[in-house]
């Protein structure tokens, strides 16, 4: 056995019929849990760690499922376990950002700071989000529910007054010791989390937001006319807009100063930092566009609306039109197009938003090397959804295309993702975008299982060492800790779904799913950003890694947040056919459906 008996503690044999005081190593939770019963399921499991809810019941155990399947549990008093300190949690969340990054491959984006975080982390290549719009997606993640159990598909309610009393990730810290923080756009501000960022619930101090967001939608934007104007395009000399600064660096240099408060703390810190950028409008310091020349910007390799795409999957992309600049290409509704040299020019900005942003991130891990926290703090990256440029003649987020659902992900683990920093090492040095840069750093480690941004929550609780969520009953409206994402923790020790072999039984487990509602069967003024007294049609996605099926579903109620039964087969595979009658089942349909499937 790789756990062995040291004098003052004590040490219990584990067998097959017996007891097990960790509880539930399949899902990798620790804790003390007498009711527990070894797993059935083929391989070792070795870990360590303390219940959350009683830090004096620490445990080091190693399984070994070898014929008699037994293992051994040292249980650790507290006090004993001088070297045990809870990791930090850093959670960056961007709004917007699809995987346009070096890291992910794209060779134009110049994104230096998000890449060499990618280097020493786990990256995964397929996550989705669960709806492409800001607040449904956030709460969505944030409290590890699906939109159909929050019932926020919308901006318009809050999910404790709406649906139940849901925990959240913060929450979840800050219930289990750690000091809670928020900076930026973390939640979507407004009704979705009660005004107020889901305070005091989520956050041990009151949530902070940059003064200069305010501007972001008023006219500061010099047009060619010399004159200011609310443009979608929207290049700034930062000196001459309001406050003199952007929301972003707002952002950042308060979550510096957090950190330095945090660094001399008791107490393990939890800081989440949200980013508005490349979110519309593309307000940026003005020489990042020089990183983009637009000759080297190509348009999107496939802009035409596809032929035969069910009208219902178009968004016509409305919040764009309203930007003066647009308005003034007079582009018809809904399918415009853009004009080809426009379409360019949002691309640019857009890229010219994401390396602006990458110099934040830069900022804020450089800080952590010169706290010495790189060492003790776990760092989170993603996205609320991501973003169409072009690709289908589509644009904005607000469909069910790979374009809008898919997301960067990646999770820096200290000693596990990446070797701990030693003394004086710069782990993650600041890199300036407009350096001349040899080659991206690669990903330190990759997987390509398809991951859901519901898995958030159980696993940053994992990596941190607390008790992982149990899994949601169906309905689960009446719990208040429950998670519907898959645990990813066995993905940060080498073990992906092929040595999972319970997973190929459940068909929710190899797929994706995604959502967005309609007002109608075709686009009109409010298809993007239905409320929810105006939605009559659910649209479903499912993902596999071969392939993409859309699923609308028409007659939705909102009163009963059902929709109705349908179902007709349409020349699917019997292994397609399998998994859309599972979604059928799961969305409990029944009258009139429009399925289409592509290849991803």
């Amino acid at each position: 056995m790789g756990c062995s008996s040291q004098q003052g503690l004590a040490v219990a044999a584990v067998h097959e019929s017996g007891p097990l005081r960790v509880a539930e190593y399949q899902e990798g939770k620790v804790g003390h849990d007498p009711g527990a019963r070894h797993p059935s399921t083929g391989g070792g499991f070795r870990t360590a760690g303390c219940d959350p809810l009683n830090r004096s019941n620490c445990l080091i155990c190693e399984i070994e499922e070898q014929g008699g399947r037994s293992g051994v549990c040292i249980a650790i008093p507290y006090p004993w376990l001088e070297d045990f300190n809870p990791l930090n949690v850093l959670l960056i969340i961007v709004d917007d950002l699809r995987p346009s990054l070096g890291c992910y491959g794209n060779k134009l984006i110049r994104s230096p700071n998000i890449d060499q975080l990618a280097s020493r982390s786990l990256l995964f290549q397929n996550a989705f989000a669960q709806q492409a719009v800001c607040a449904p997606s956030r709460v969505s993640f944030l409290t590890g529910r699906r939109p159909d159990t929050t019932r926020l598909y919308d901006f318009n309610s809050y999910w404790r007054v709406h649906a139940g009393n849901f925990s959240t990730i913060p929450q979840y810290f800050k219930e289990n010791g750690y000091v809670t923080m928020s900076v930026g756009k973390v939640f979507h501000p407004g009704i979705s989390s009660n005004h107020s960022d889901d305070s005091p619930y989520s956050w041990s101090v009151p949530p902070y937001h940059p003064s200069s967001e305010k501007y972001e939608n008023t006219k500061t934007c010099r047009g060619p006319d010399g004159e200011l104007h609310a443009n979608l395009l929207c290049p700034v000399d930062v000196v001459d807009v309001p406050e003199g600064t952007l929301p972003d660096k707002q952002s950042t240099e308060q979550a510096i100063q957090l950190l330095g408060k945090m660094k001399t703390s008791a107490s393990p810190f939890f800081l989440a930092v949200g980013y508005h950028k490349p979110h519309i409008p593309f307000r940026y310091p003005k020489e990042f566009q020089k990183l983009y020349p637009l000759e080297n910007v190509s348009l999107a390799p496939d802009p035409q609306v596809p032929a035969g795409l069910p009208l219902v999957a178009y968004n016509p992309w409305m919040d764009l039109r309203q930007r003066e600049d647009v308005q003034a290409l007079n582009l018809s509704v809904p399918y415009g197009p853009i004009p080809a040299d426009f379409q360019r020019k949002i691309r640019q900005s857009y890229f010219a938003c994401v390396s602006y942003l990458d110099t934040q991130v830069g900022r804020l891990l450089s800080t952590l090397d010169d706290l010495q926290l790189a060492s003790s703090t776990i760092v989170a990256l993603t996205s609320d959804h991501g973003w169409a440029l072009g690709e289908h003649g589509e644009w904005a987020k607000y469909s069910n295309f790979d374009v809008t659902t898919r997301v960067p992900l990646m999770f820096y683990v200290p000693g596990k993702t990446a070797p701990l920093p030693v003394e004086g090492e710069k782990f993650f040095p600041y890199l300036d975008p407009f350096d001349s840069i040899s080659e991206v750093p690669e990903p330190g480690r990759q997987t390509g299982d398809l991951v859901e941004l519901l898995s958030l929550f159980p696993t940053l609780a994992g990596l941190a060492g607390l008790r992982v969520p149990p899994r949601c009953p169906i309905p689960s409206f009446h719990m208040e800790l429950c998670r519907e994402g898959r645990n990813l923790l066995k993905l940060f020790e080498g073990r992906g779904e092929e040595e999972e072999p319970h997973v190929h039984g459940n068909p929710r487990e190899l797929i994706a799913y995604s959502q967005y509602p309609r007002p109608a069967d075709s686009p009109q003024w409010n298809s993007d950003k239905p409320s929810l007294e105006d939605i009559k049609v659910m649209g479903y996605s499912i993902r596999t890694v071969d392939y993409r099926n859309k699923y609308w579903t028409f007659h939705f109620t909102h009163h009963k947040f059902t929709s109705s039964k349908a179902g007709k087969r349409q020349h699917l595979g019997k292994i397609e056919w399998k998994i859309c009658r599972h979604l059928l089942a799961w969305s409990g349909s029944d009258h009139r459906t429009v399925i289409f499937w592509t290849r991803a």
